[in-house]
């Protein structure tokens, strides 16, 4: 198997101070991010990883492979975040992609608030917008791990939910399709739903129903209601 080479603290010293730097740089329009060595450094290093990723036709191999790359971009990112620059990053844009793909959703939305308060975009190769993107790619993640039965567990659905609302947060204001937005609401109802926050999850799935009366929820709407009147039955006798 092949295994990922950890960089050295000196080297990964030498990225967060270099990005750092280099977005600085950038942000005074001293020198621009392209020409800059550091960053040049880090594209070509993500034009390599890609071009590995693309020879592998297994999703769930890329998706391990990603994860044992991650590691390789965390000084740099850092060192991104740090200078607070908001210049436009594909390296940065890219990371937060495959942070959100590997299911690391705290270090891939940390990103992804930074590039939407700084107006970032998505790379040339991407049709959605950057709040597009960010709300589809979590709204997935979240239905397939509804669907693979993976939410039995308190602590991943309350990791899933918290994920879903910080992406809604984030992307309250960003224009999209309204299937889009729908898809989000779903994944929110039905983890709300795991949860037994059923007021909460019937409210998100009856926006998703409203945004896209194709999104697939009226049956599990009509679930929640009648666990939510199932509740109410026994409160209303006692009194």
């Amino acid at each position: 198997m092949t295994t990922t080479k950890t960089a050295s603290p000196a080297r990964r010293h030498r990225q967060r101070i270099g990005a750092r730097i280099a977005s600085a740089a950038a942000a005074a329009k001293t020198a621009p991010l392209a020409t800059a060595k550091p960053y040049e450094l880090m594209c070509a290093k993500l034009d390599s990883d890609m071009r590995r990723l693309k020879q592998i036709q297994s999703v769930a191999k890329k998706i391990d492979i990603k994860r044992q790359l991650l590691p390789e971009y965390d000084a740099w990112v850092d060192g991104v975040l740090e200078s607070g620059a908001g210049v436009q990053d594909d390296v940065l844009i890219t990371v937060m992609i495959w942070r959100i793909d590997t299911g690391d959703f705290t270090g891939g939305l940390r990103i992804a608030e930074y590039a939407i308060n700084h107006k970032l975009a998505l790379p040339q190769r991407y049709q959605r917008t950057l709040g597009c993107l960010i709300a589809e790619e979590i709204a997935d993640a979240g239905l397939r791990a509804l669907a693979e039965k993976r939410l039995d567990d308190s602590n991943e659905q309350l990791r899933y939910s918290n994920a879903l609302d910080h992406a809604a947060a984030l992307t309250a204001d960003a224009d999209m399709p309204d299937e889009v937005r729908a898809k989000l609401e779903k994944a929110l109802g039905l983890v709300y739903e795991q949860l037994s926050y059923n007021d909460k999850a019937l409210g998100h799935l009856q926006r998703a129903l409203a945004l896209n009366p194709a999104a697939g929820v009226k049956k599990d709407i009509e679930r929640v209601n009648r666990a939510l009147r199932n509740k109410a039955a026994p409160e209303t006798a006692a009194a």
